[in-house]
């Protein structure tokens, strides 16, 4: 934490916690694409992968590994244990499904369970695991709070080659005897800094334990804090450590600026102002608060600017409805809380915006990496009262 910045000390009151962040470390210009794309000397069709595996590769038009998946692949295949860093956008769940799946289609033993930390980034996972098994006869499930317990009840005691949820919804559906994960043999943690929070902890804990028959162990985020080490150590044996970003960093694929609000200025006025210039096509807007990421929304709507909102207030069904819209263009801003930092993979973001400076780096690393994504340029603005 840089030590020009003081902490608030917290009282009782609803005052938001001071930001760990000094805005001039959020200043960066985007690295030129040319310099930064990592380009894999072997195709997907030189791996020696199952043929139903490379059919669906080939389907999706994925032809070379990113770099995060051609480090991964063979050694995941081969059953090593792996704590993988690499920015977001760049290939992290096809660096972890693609080795699985193989497995799976050449072993008929191996089963996964892939824990993640929000329900988007759940079932973008179960999307892909779908689309990368075509035609094959893996089942899936994917448990996720929001949804009819009864029907999760009814999944869960299906036998599923691979299990996908967040921690919650897991340990519920463990503690009414409806889930067994005693016999998976591969854990995935995607996300797993967010995972391993104090409000994570215990859950993951308990879900770890109850996996007896344990083989293999992935960890894969775009960030890493040290002092997670220990339980990294405790959870994960021997692991190959992949740093594809260091981790601490904010995207090479982001332009990253500061708009500093002084005391006599308008600051929905200044927001109003920025999205309303026409290269702001498809804009994230992020807020501390779910009341504040609900009144913004509000007055944007109120001023002409089609918006929509995403928290953890919202139902499962409201929030896949409004990341649709946005996908499809029929909203030009969605207006969130951290619930959209993680997990939502949304194609030509153009802009990010922070309209509070967000508590850690952390956060602010994963928010702008909605933005510069599968090689684009992005561009992130972070408003500082």
């Amino acid at each position: 934490m840089n030590k020009n910045i003081k902490r608030q000390k917290h009282s009782k009151s609803n005052k938001k916690p001071a930001s760990e962040l000094n805005p001039a470390d959020l200043i960066k210009k985007a690295v030129p694409l040319s310099e930064s794309v990592y380009v894999s000397e072997r195709n997907y069709s030189h791996f020696n992968f199952h043929k139903l595996l490379s059919k669906n590769l080939k389907n999706k038009g994925y032809v070379k590994p990113t770099e995060i998946q051609d480090k991964s692949i063979d050694q995941l295949i081969s059953g090593k244990n792996i704590v993988g860093i690499a920015d977001t956008g760049t290939g992290k769940t096809g660096a972890f499904l693609i080795p699985i799946i193989q497995q799976m289609l050449t072993n008929q033993n191996i089963t996964a369970l892939v824990v993640v930390p929000t329900r988007e980034l759940a079932l973008q996972v179960m999307n892909e695991f779908k689309s990368l098994t075509t035609n094959t006869q893996l089942k899936s499930a994917c448990f996720i709070g929001g949804t009819s317990i009864s029907k999760d009840i009814a999944l869960a005691r299906r036998k599923n080659n691979i299990v996908i949820g967040t921690p919650g919804r897991l340990i519920d559906l463990m503690n009414k005897g409806s889930l067994n994960i005693q016999s998976k043999s591969i854990l995935v943690m995607d996300e797993f800094d967010r995972m391993l929070d104090m409000g994570f902890i215990r859950d993951v804990e308990k879900i770890i334990a109850s996996m007896k028959n344990r083989k293999q162990s992935m960890l894969f985020s775009a960030t890493l804090d040290k002092s997670q080490e220990k339980l990294i150590a405790k959870f994960v044996n021997k692991p190959i450590r992949l740093n594809v970003s260091s981790g601490t960093n904010s995207s090479d694929n982001v332009d990253q600026e500061v708009i500093h609000v002084a005391h006599d200025e308008n600051k929905f006025d200044l927001l109003y102002n920025l999205v309303s210039d026409e290269s702001f096509k498809k804009v994230i807007l992020f807020a501390e608060t779910k009341r504040m990421v609900d009144r913004l929304s509000k007055k944007l709507v109120k001023s002409g600017i089609k918006s929509d909102v995403i928290h953890g207030d919202k139902s499962q069904n409201y929030r896949a409805k409004a990341i649709n819209s946005f996908k499809s263009g029929k909203t030009k801003i969605l207006v969130a809380t951290d619930v959209a930092a993680r997990g939502i993979d949304i194609k030509e973001v153009t802009h990010v915006i922070n309209y509070q400076l967000p508590l850690t780096m952390d956060s602010y690393i994963h928010r702008i990496g909605r933005t510069g994504r599968a090689n684009q340029k992005g561009m992130a603005y972070t408003f500082v009262n």
